[in-house]
């Protein structure tokens, strides 16, 4: 089963690196956010890749030729500049003909892979999502008259969910996005919710998506305190 990475992007909200480098090949750790994402679907018994790139793709071409992965299938596609996500997907559409897999290339999360392709066929629907708690940004406080019971920096919220990618998708999907250049998180996936075609799968574990400098930081904190979730 084919894996798509959406990593095309300006990345412009980090872009102290970003001037030189595509998000998805800023490292965490010793390794580019990218290759994490792709060892993960890989611990999974997925090694068949495609990798839609645009801003500064080159970079990673390059670095996936010059390093070889042995049993991963890691193909590169330009598929524009100024492409936006849903239009990305549907530049590969002669690419996928059979059920994917498809993410962000800037999102880690410890969610069972194949639990979630399990609850998409049960399903039905011609996209699943995952469904995850946003991480708050500042320290969370229980306050029990004027006094803080409890601090936690950084949890995952537990009210509300949001789009955390990690997605499964059928080749029809790809029908309801059109010829004009549309980001997947608009008229795609909300002619989807109106056809009763798109389904969530909870996952209440970690998940984290790196936008800025600080949020790097605390990927990068993760791995060298040994509490990358992703990793284990």
């Amino acid at each position: 089963m084919k894996v798509v990475i959406l990593a095309g992007g300006k990345g412009t909200r980090i872009s102290e690196f970003t001037k030189v480098l595509p998000k998805p090949m800023i490292k965490i750790g010793s390794k580019p956010i990218i290759e994490h994402i792709i060892n993960y679907y890989f611990k999974f018994g997925f090694n068949d890749f495609i990798i839609a790139g645009g801003y500064k793709y080159k970079v990673i071409e390059n670095y996936f030729k010059k390093k070889k992965f042995l049993s991963k299938k890691i193909n590169v596609v330009n598929t524009g500049l100024e492409t936006l996500t849903g239009s990305r997907l549907k530049k590969l559409s002669n690419e996928l003909k059979e059920t994917f897999m498809l993410t962000y290339g800037d999102g880690l999360s410890n969610i069972n892979l194949r639990k979630l392709l399990k609850f998409h066929k049960n399903n039905k629907k011609k996209i699943t999502l995952t469904a995850v708690h946003p991480p708050a940004r500042f320290g969370e406080l229980s306050i029990k008259k004027n006094t803080v019971s409890k601090f936690e920096e950084k949890p995952q919220l537990q009210k509300g969910w949001i789009n955390g990618g990690f997605f499964v998708v059928e080749p029809e999907f790809l029908k309801l996005i059109g010829n004009k250049n549309v980001m997947l998180e608009r008229s795609p996936l909300k002619k989807a919710v109106l056809t009763k075609n798109l389904a969530a799968y909870k996952h209440p574990g970690f998940w984290f998506c790196m936008d800025t400098l600080r949020d790097k930081k605390v990927l990068d904190d993760l791995i060298k305190f040994k509490k990358s979730p992703w990793l284990k």
